[in-house]
């Protein structure tokens, strides 16, 4: 298994929109050009933080396809296509696949509680439609409702194209119970990716990651180095930005996007009903999130 593209630290890629909440091409390309001219190892577009279940077939497909114009492979990408229903998420997987993707991933199908069978027969129909594109399974039970199972991941892996997990259960064991499956496996808690690397993931997806991609860099840098106090040090400075974003009366994404254009970067436009965007206290409680990154980012770039 040739996982060494997929290490590292990928931000989950944001909707782009613009003053008429329709998706917006150019900040699709300035968001994927400001991403990559800080660092990051890798993009995942089209999941949670893309808005996906609010957005069409054709949405998506749009996104996707300028993202891959302006990485122009300059790092890897992987492309989340579940939709609620298995034509179009194949549909989505096949695009993806004509793209150039390096993988792409899948949450299980919502709603209606189905039995293991049943996800894993629409994980392979999707898979299908991409054969020739590794495949990443979403394992995200908070929000999904269905948690990824043992006896469920062992049936998956007679699909020689599942290398791997998304891990965004709330549990740091179960990173380490795929691994021993032979899984490559992404932390996807973003206050919890200390944990998750010490776990054996070997990267992480993150939807704050875009705001503050030095940190969680920086996080990974120190655990590779093996300097665990530091690096739970800032881990706690990451998790205190959040427990902040998260405070605020709008959408933590409509947060975050603020947070981006006083950052400098691009103008993303909000977020889509039914989320809330800003309220007037909102637009404050950005401002301390940005001065505490700022903050941050610079003690850790005096101390290197």
């Amino acid at each position: 298994m040739k996982t060494e593209k997929y290490q590292g630290i990928f931000p989950a890629f944001y909707a782009c929109y613009d003053r008429e909440g329709n998706v917006s091409p150019q900040a699709v390309r300035e968001l994927t050009r400001y991403l990559i001219g800080r660092g990051i190892n890798g993009l995942y577009v089209g999941g949670s933080s893309g808005e996906c279940i609010y957005q069409s077939v054709e949405e998506r497909k749009l996104t996707l396809e300028n993202v891959m114009e302006e990485a122009a492979g300059r790092v890897p990408v992987i492309a989340h296509v579940a939709c609620n229903n298995t034509k179009d998420s194949q549909e989505l997987a096949a695009h993806a696949q004509s793209l150039g993707v390096d993988a792409i991933a899948a949450i299980p199908p919502i709603y209606f509680h189905l039995p293991e069978r049943g996800i894993a027969a629409y994980w392979n129909d999707i898979s299908a439609a991409a054969p020739d594109t590794d495949f990443f399974i979403y394992n995200i039970p908070q929000l999904a409702g269905v948690a990824l199972t043992l006896p469920l991941l062992r049936e998956m892996k007679k699909n020689p194209r599942v290398i791997g997990v998304k891990n965004s259960s709330l549990l740091v064991q179960d990173i380490q119970m795929f691994r021993s499956e032979g899984m490559f496996v992404f932390n996807g808690p973003d206050e919890q990716l200390v944990s998750g690397l010490a776990a054996g993931a070997l990267g992480g997806i993150g939807g704050t990651y875009g705001v503050m991609p030095e940190l969680f860099l920086q996080v990974r840098k120190l655990t590779l180095a093996g300097e665990w106090k530091t690096a739970i040090k800032l881990q706690d400075q990451i998790c205190a930005v959040i427990g902040k974003m998260c405070s605020g009366e709008g959408n933590m994404y409509a947060v975050i996007k603020e947070i981006l254009r006083l950052q400098g970067g691009p103008d993303i436009g909000s977020v889509r009903a039914p989320l809330m965007g800003l309220s007037e206290r909102d637009h404050a409680l950005a401002e301390e999130c940005a001065a505490m990154i700022g903050k941050f980012i610079t003690e850790r770039t005096e101390r290197v």
